[in-house]
């Protein structure tokens, strides 16, 4: 390896990287897809869609049906359909100002990721994590799944940004996703595969 060659972090895996949905992924829950990888390994990659609701549910409608004890400062936002996978299991991304002991992964070192009730319960605090979202469902990967459908050009691999992770305007994530790599959706080719 050359010394001016940028090494490739985590040994090539994407933990902490968002994927972006090239035009013609050809799977249509993907379509249009911005994906926080949060554990890749040479087994297994899972990550959360960040840019799909649920329609018609809401924060405080899950935490109703929970049994979490909603304050006057919960937020009243959209539960997002973070993939395919389990989609009766929620995830709760959020900045690291919350974390449990045994339950919190890292995923970047200002977000990191939860699936028990004591993030739904800090979520709808009156001291909740500076930012949050929760997802039902995951997208997940069999080894060497991700690793072929890169190889297709089917996604795109940017840095994570906490801004756009946690964005209200979720219909705008795609499109401001590829402005982090500086492309324009109309400069995409809706045509993938290796030359």
């Amino acid at each position: 390896m050359n010394s001016d060659d940028s090494p490739r972090p985590d040994d090539g895996f994407l933990n902490g990287k968002l994927l972006i949905a090239s035009p013609g992924i050809g799977d249509p829950r993907f379509d249009r897809s911005v994906i926080l990888m949060c554990d890749h390994s040479a087994e297994h990659a899972m990550g959360i869609v960040l840019n799909k609701r649920v329609e018609g549910l809401r924060l405080p409608e899950v935490f109703e049906q929970l049994g979490v004890e909603i304050t006057e400062d919960t937020v009243d936002r959209p539960v997002l359909l973070g993939g395919p996978v389990e989609r009766q299991r929620g995830f709760v991304l959020h900045t690291n100002d919350f974390q449990t002991s045994d339950s919190t992964l890292p995923v970047t070192g200002d977000i990191a990721l939860s699936s028990t009730k004591d993030a739904l319960d800090a979520m709808a605090s009156s001291t909740p994590p500076r930012r949050s979202l929760l997802a039902l469902g995951y997208a997940g990967w069999g080894s060497g799944q991700l690793e072929d459908e890169l190889a297709a050009n089917a996604w795109l691999v940017a840095d994570a940004d906490e801004a756009l992770v946690f964005s209200s305007d979720i219909e705008g994530k795609w499109q401001n996703a590829l402005s982090i790599l500086g492309i324009s959706p109309e400069h995409l080719s809706g045509a993938s595969g290796t030359a």
